[in-house]
């Protein structure tokens, strides 16, 4: 059987989306990232992904194709939204050791933090857009 460009694209997509997401629950595991409601959110999701992705590829119908997208769209939201949490976090922080910081000093200081890094959650939103990817112009074959 000969793959169209689009199958041989998918399968890749595929591939990559499992080993980022089951990655980032490795890592989000190990860093302990589940102090509170909030910080359950990216290993909801990510493992909701999972178990949509392998369904889509096990049985790959127009609905298992519409769940991943949601869920994608789910990471993309989850992503902005924790980058958001992680540089409020970092600001907080940096303002309580240095109260007269502000501006451009303060926006650095934050994005430099080492924890939370401050664009770690930029994985989510990756891995939601390759997830899109992935159902591009999905037609049932």
């Amino acid at each position: 059987m000969t793959l169209t460009p689009l199958q041989a694209v998918r399968r890749l997509l595929f591939g990559i989306l499992m080993l980022g997401m089951t990655g980032t629950v490795v890592e989000l595991l190990l860093l302990k990232h589940d102090e509170d409601w909030i910080q359950l959110i990216p290993l909801v999701l990510l493992a909701v992904g999972v178990v949509a992705v392998v369904t889509h590829a096990v049985r790959p119908t127009p609905a298992a194709a519409g769940v991943v997208r949601v869920t994608m769209v789910g990471f993309v939201a989850a992503g902005v939204a924790g980058l958001y949490f992680h540089y409020r976090a970092n600001v907080e922080f940096q303002l309580e050791g240095d109260p007269a910081l502000s501006g451009r000093a303060l926006v650095m200081k934050a994005l430099e933090a080492k924890t939370p890094p401050a664009l770690a959650p930029g994985v989510m939103v990756q891995l939601g857009l390759i997830g899109l990817a992935y159902t591009f112009r999905y037609r049932e074959r």
